[in-house]
């Protein structure tokens, strides 16, 4: 597997949405670039906020899309385009409602799920052959109501629950980057 040189958290910008499940990939990104003691920036070409993280294999950016959940290929396939990053070189973090709040897993390809900004980072690259980290945040129980539950805030133990998911994901983070899924698979899913 080729190393990680992007990793992008999905949600939706503003203060309105900062801290609602939809935006549990934000919150993986912040938590990464804080560990790195880097700061996310804004960059208009790329239409998000960005900071690059020094890793064994070069570079790896982080990229979290002003775009609004909907648009999220627009600025991924920006940045992805600039720096010549491959489909398969690209982790995309977001929420996952099939898993439950504290669940987080490792999947490499496959389709949107129903997810908007997957649909769209799919569309835009052309491709579905990137990463991904699923952290998991519940369902609601009824179709109708996911979209409410996604753009409103977990409760206590539910927050906690998924701060837990990210922080198991973030203790792997160097197996994650160097490409080497299957064995942070291997740890991750027997570890939630």
């Amino acid at each position: 597997m080729s190393a990680i040189r992007c990793v992008v958290g999905l949600g939706n910008p503003g203060p309105k949405y900062a801290g609602t499940r939809h935006n549990a990939g934000f919150w993986f990104v912040d938590q990464l670039a804080g560990r790195h003691a880097e700061v996310l920036r804004a960059e208009n070409k790329f239409s998000g906020e960005i900071a690059r993280v020094a890793v064994a294999s070069g570079d790896c950016w982080l990229l979290k899309p002003m775009t609004y959940m909907n648009h999220s290929g627009r600025s991924v396939s920006a940045l992805c385009n600039f720096y010549r990053i491959l489909p398969e070189e690209l982790l995309v973090v977001y929420d996952e409602l099939d898993l439950a709040p504290g669940m987080v897993r490792l999947k490499s390809g496959g389709g949107h799920g129903g997810h908007n900004g997957l649909r769209d980072i799919c569309s835009s690259l052309g491709s579905k052959d990137f990463q991904r980290l699923r952290i998991g945040i519940g369902h609601p129980g009824h179709k109708e109501a996911v979209v409410g539950y996604v753009l409103s805030r977990p409760g206590r133990h539910e927050h906690q629950a998924i701060e837990e998911g990210i922080a198991e994901a973030l203790r792997h983070w160097e197996l994650i980057q160097a490409g080497e899924l299957q064995k942070a698979m291997n740890a991750l899913h027997s570890a939630t």
